[in-house]
């Protein structure tokens, strides 16, 4: 497996498929700040979990880092496949320095290990299976329906669900909460967020997708709370993993379904963040939890 790291910026080398599942998204070094909580070994899905699926998996607690100030808002943000939640660490830790943010806490999230069919079975960290790159060239969503490890993302939803109940549970008002990832983790940041039982305060996918999304509906609490729930999408024009047209693709759906969906491009970035991408993304979150 081959990374690379430019600052804060994230990016993938296209090289032969084997090693490309494995940089699907690199790992950041990690410079842990005296805010970043140290992480125990392992930490299994609590009371809070709201479905029993994601009680029965065992996971790393996730990298919590803790507000500078007084603690009024958590973001969530969520790692893509074959990588943890140390690779966002440096992005969280330059958002979170911005006077703007310092009552946020970020939590970042990881991912367990799972045998990924796109590697030939071994297993990677993933929040669901996939079956073959194929499934992420297409604009057309229909056939990515086809593919979709539907069991594997619902036990990931669940487990999202859990930790925005777990914030609501300690103190934080639900509108002060965004959920947001990159990649596979930006997918399940807008179904999670969209699918959210209560209404949180905002949703970032980045370099994703929109899932399920010919029964999404079917996945929506009663009531819709989060209808006007604003999300943030950002994608590069020449992503060669997750296509430019899958990702307008799933803006135009979301935005059918009666959506608040956004999205920003950023031409010639591939499947990664660049500077400009991390600053709006500040400038969102700092929108979503002006008071």
């Amino acid at each position: 497996m081959r990374n690379t790291r430019i600052i804060v910026i994230l990016s993938i080398i296209i090289i032969p498929i084997a090693a490309l599942v494995a940089s699907f998204f690199p790992t950041t070094l990690a410079h842990l700040a005296r805010f970043v909580r140290p992480e125990s070994d392992t930490a299994t899905s609590s009371a809070t979990t709201v479905d029993k699926m994601a009680s029965s998996i065992t996971r790393a607690a996730p990298i919590v880092i803790d507000a500078v100030g007084k603690h009024t808002a958590t973001v969530i943000f969520i790692h893509g496949l074959g990588d943890s939640g140390r690779g966002w660490m440096d992005a969280a830790q330059l958002w979170q320095s911005k006077p703007s943010l310092s009552e946020v806490k970020f939590i970042l999230p990881h991912a367990p290990a799972i045998p990924i069919t796109m590697n030939g079975g071994y297993q990677m960290t993933g929040w669901f299976d996939i079956r073959s790159i194929g499934d992420l060239e297409s604009d057309d969503l229909s056939k990515i329906k086809l593919n979709e490890d539907k069991d594997g993302i619902m036990t990931s939803r669940a487990y999202f669900h859990s930790l925005i109940q777990a914030e609501i549970s300690a103190g934080i008002a639900a509108e002060r909460i965004l959920i947001g990832g990159f990649s596979q983790g930006g997918a399940m940041s807008i179904l999670s967020g969209l699918t959210a039982p209560v209404k949180i305060g905002g949703i970032i996918g980045l370099s994703s997708w929109l899932l399920l999304n010919q029964t999404f509906k079917d996945y929506v609490p009663a009531g819709d709370v989060n209808k006007e729930t604003k999300i943030f999408m950002g994608h590069g024009s020449a992503d060669p993993l997750v296509r430019y047209p899958l990702a307008v693709a799933s803006q135009k759906k979301l935005t059918e379904l009666g959506y608040d969906a956004k999205m920003t491009t950023y031409p010639g970035m591939q499947h990664s963040a660049c500077m400009e991408e991390l600053n709006d993304v500040e400038r969102f979150i700092v929108s979503r939890l002006q008071r």
